[in-house]
């Protein structure tokens, strides 16, 4: 499948969401492509997972921004690879550096910089270790078994959209009960 049968997909699915994220991360290594950039020198020449251009250019084109959140030792290598790629200007944000934290330190940085709130995220990785302590951050996290595809991108929207109505459903459950308790307080 070419970049543009990818990309006229990836628009179909996520035409099917009336709930879309603001923001989507993706991992590098494994996620969007398939090394470890630690592994090769700035003379390679990269190349990404077979879906993941298409989907890139089908979430510009539907207006969600798009950052990666990265915990590579050779940022040099990778940012030299995003540029080889031709894929830089797409991205609103990169934090792209060595850290043991799991990502919430690439996260804070994403969010003071973008503004946008973890809900409002979807982040797609490779590792386990990163969905789990990300997600406990509100952010919608996908595990990717071989890289970002069309599959996973189906997969993240439509939990995505899951946990926004299940926050919009505690939401009305508060309002209501705060909305009783005070009325209560002032019959009683």
């Amino acid at each position: 499948m070419d970049d543009e049968s990818v990309k006229a997909e990836a628009l179909q699915i996520i035409g099917m969401f009336q709930v879309l994220p603001r923001l989507v991360v993706f991992d590098l290594d494994y996620t969007l492509w398939p090394f470890y950039c630690d592994c090769l020198s700035k003379r390679d020449q990269p190349s990404l997972f077979p879906h993941a251009n298409g989907i890139l250019y089908a979430l510009k084109d539907k207006g969600i921004d798009l950052a990666i959140a990265s915990r590579s030792p050779t940022s040099d290598i990778a940012n030299t690879f995003i540029d080889k790629l031709g894929i830089k200007s797409m991205f609103v944000t990169q934090e792209i550096f060595a850290s043991w934290t799991h990502k919430t330190d690439h996260f804070q940085r994403i969010h003071s910089s973008t503004g946008v709130p973890f809900t409002s995220m979807l982040f797609f990785d490779d590792e386990d270790r990163n969905i789990v302590t990300v997600s406990k951050m509100g952010v919608t996290s996908i595990l990717v078994d071989n890289g970002v595809n069309l599959e996973a991108l189906r997969q993240g929207l439509t939990t995505y959209a899951h946990n926004m109505n299940k926050i919009d459903h505690n939401k009305k459950k508060w309002t209501n009960y705060t909305q009783n308790s005070t009325s209560s307080e002032r019959t009683g």
